[in-house]
């Protein structure tokens, strides 16, 4: 997707503190963060939400969950705890129309977040 904004972080066509990356995701620091840790995972594939899987975009939102317990590892989160997160469609705050999973933690997370 030509505007979409994590394409275009996929595409280095902008910068961003990157967590991890590999061939089928890349994970960086929230520009806007709710913790003292937030993270995104991004599969490379673009796929707007949740709603728009298929049984060939599956596999990278898979393979994304999958590498969670590695980068909350990384982090220095995974044995404190952390909170997973997909927001789907505006009224659930997804801002960013390609399918993205928050990691939130470094301390203890309230309850609510917003």
């Amino acid at each position: 997707m030509q505007d979409c904004i994590f394409c275009k972080i996929i595409n280095k066509q902008i910068p961003s503190n990157i967590v991890y990356e590999d061939e089928k995701i890349i994970s960086f620091y929230d520009v806007n963060p709710m913790a003292d840790i937030h993270v995104l995972i991004v599969p490379k594939v673009h796929v707007e939400s949740i709603n728009e899987l298929n049984e060939s975009t599956l596999e990278s939102v898979k393979y994304a969950f999958s590498k969670i317990p590695e980068i909350a590892e990384s982090l220095g989160i995974k044995d404190s705890g952390y909170r997973t997160i997909i927001n789907t469609g505006k009224d659930a705050g997804q801002t960013v129309k390609h399918l993205h999973i928050h990691i939130l933690g470094g301390s203890k997370l309230p309850e609510k977040l917003v």
